[in-house]
């Protein structure tokens, strides 16, 4: 690994720390209504979006099954708006690629990715879908996806903190204040920023260009409202492109400060939720103790990474090819990279972005080598709790801690609690569904893809490396994370279908357990700390938490991993 590849990973680990804190604060201090400068900022707007919303916002409180039942209604009403503006595109106006509706079953994958905050992208963006239906249909969408996990957090966490109560607070007004409060000025300010850097924001369709081959280019470069989709595709872990491209095309991330800032804003919000949550529970220390797992689990992995891409490959070297660093390059395995960014940047971004459920990509990955792809599958396949998606990461996390506060009152003889709250059979339960639902969902879709001629005949590569492509699709579905290894023709019907099932699975079938196991624990009361409890947020729980994540993945998805990439990794060695 080179010095310039460890000390970029150092800057932005260390800029995380430093702003997800603060964030974090900031994030409690809307749930709970105490950012009185924000609301003196931002209230009129935030009134007006409550006064539309009608009765339902001036609620106090929601039983879990009325926040789950009004969650539900609402991503399910906007996926129906989604699919019918990405069906009726070529009717209506801001269209001047002049594209046409999108195919039904296509249409339907595409609102179900943006709308579970998945962004699965099984088209070219720039020539399939309109301005009008990237502005008003997937930009809105990256936002309210990211408001949707962040009040799904808010109201489990004052389920883990509750007493004596069956509310988990209002979901129209934690949707509202997260969205005008944190995820529009925060926007604002990077696009801002990005468009100083040279990413485009237009309502033009083209822009010509008189290229130096005109037989072997295009005349014209698409354009469109790029910055302002980039910085919420970033800040919210959405990750949809607006070009087929995505981070790795210079009009969305066109220099080295560009990268680096949008890689930050990737992991700010989720590192950030950890500390909303410790602020929210009244216990701050639960938030720097989740936050640490989280790191204990990234940090040997986003080495191996970084050390997996700028390793030398046999057979390139054996071919004479150099990829040693040195003044004129970085070093290391360059195919499918950008130059500007090196194979060092590209691993970074590749690690942090399977980490955080964000699925965005500055390079292809297709093109990682095997010891980087293992690391964006394991990433993924704990369940996208190692930071995660904006709420979602935190709250998935916490289905782990009970599992781990379970197994550990196990070995010490003393009834599992947390927070001073007694976990129950049901909670158990619960935790276990979060867990095991989306995993099932990777496992069984893999399975039936490689089983049925619809599924196996999509595959462009024979061997482990299809089974690694078919694997890797399902795992960022059912994950909501949306990156891809490429050599898969995921727009056939089999696998619109199928993969838009598994993002719905992923995404639903963890918030309604874990608002469910908020509102069992919301009406329980809470017993002092004694000498005999269990200290959650000692190093040795952090370490035993993070171990129960590891050892939960590894043998759900062991297996399946020696079939692909493990395979590739040893013919890569030998060759």
């Amino acid at each position: 690994m080179t010095f310039s590849a460890l000390a970029q990973a150092g800057l932005l680990l260390l800029a995380v720390r430093l702003l997800a804190a603060p964030l974090g604060e900031y994030l409690a201090r809307v749930f709970d209504d105490r950012a009185r400068g924000a609301t003196r900022l931002f209230g009129p707007l935030e009134r007006l979006l409550l006064r539309l919303a009608g009765d339902a916002a001036s609620k106090d409180s929601m039983s879990w099954q009325g926040y789950a039942a009004a969650l539900l209604a609402f991503n399910a009403a906007g996926m129906l708006l989604l699919y019918a503006l990405l069906r009726a595109q070529a009717l209506l106006p801001l269209n001047p690629g002049h594209h046409h509706g999108l195919p039904p079953l296509l249409a339907l994958n595409t609102a179900v990715s943006f709308v579970t905050n998945t962004n699965w992208q099984a088209y070219a963006a720039e020539t399939t879908v309109s301005h009008l239906a990237q502005a008003a249909g997937l930009a809105v969408w990256n936002f309210l996806s990211a408001a949707t996990g962040l009040a799904a957090l808010a109201a489990i966490a004052r389920g883990f903190a509750g007493r004596d109560t069956t509310g988990l607070g209002n979901f129209w007004r934690d949707l509202v204040r997260v969205t005008v409060h944190v995820l529009l000025p925060l926007s604002l300010v990077l696009a801002l920023v990005l468009v100083s850097q040279g990413v485009v924001q237009s309502w033009s369709g083209e822009a010509p260009i008189a290229p130096l081959q005109p037989a072997a280019m295009g005349t014209a470069l698409p354009l469109g409202p790029v910055a302002s989709q980039v910085a919420i595709k970033q800040l919210g872990t959405n990750g949809g492109g607006f070009y087929n491209a995505n981070s790795a095309h210079p009009f969305e991330n066109p220099t080295p400060l560009s990268n680096f800032l949008e890689c930050l804003a990737i992991l700010l919000l989720p590192a950030a939720c950890c500390f909303a949550f410790g602020a929210l529970v009244r216990d701050r220390r639960q938030g720097r103790a989740l936050f640490a797992v989280m790191l204990v689990i990234f940090l040997p992995l986003m080495l191996v990474a970084l050390g997996g891409e700028q390793a030398s490959i046999p057979a390139l070297t054996q071919s004479g090819v150099d990829q040693a660093a040195g003044p004129w390059q970085g070093g290391g395995h360059l195919e499918g990279k950008e130059v500007r960014f090196g194979a060092g940047g590209t691993a970074l971004w590749a690690a942090a972005t399977t980490a955080a459920s964000n699925g965005s990509v500055n390079g292809l990955h297709g093109s990682l080598t095997p010891a980087a792809t293992l690391v964006t599958l394991g990433l993924m396949q704990t369940g996208e709790v190692v930071f995660g998606g904006v709420g979602s990461g935190v709250y998935g996390l916490l289905a782990f801690l009970v599992i781990a506060v379970f197994l550990a009152g196990l070995m010490i003889g003393r009834a599992p609690e947390y927070l001073g709250k007694k976990l129950e059979a049901r909670e158990m339960k619960l935790a276990a569904l979060a867990i095991l639902l989306p995993a099932a969902a990777v496992l069984l879709g893999t399975a039936v893809a490689c089983a049925v001629p619809a599924g196996a005949g999509a595959v462009l590569n024979p061997g482990a490396r299809a089974f690694s492509e078919i694997l890797y699709a399902f795992t960022s579905g059912a994950n909501n994370n949306g990156s891809a290894l490429a050599g898969l023709d995921a727009a056939r019907g089999f696998y619109t279908v199928g993969l838009a099932i598994a993002m719905l699975v992923g995404r639903y079938w963890v918030i309604v357990p874990m608002l469910a196991l908020a509102g069992s624990l919301a009406c329980r009361k809470a017993a002092p700390p004694s000498s005999g409890s269990l200290s959650t947020h000692a190093p040795l729980f952090v370490l035993f938490l993070a171990a129960t994540v590891l050892i939960v993945g590894a043998l759900t998805f062991a297996p399946a991993l020696a079939l692909g990439p493990v395979v590739e990794m040893f013919r890569l060695g030998a060759s």
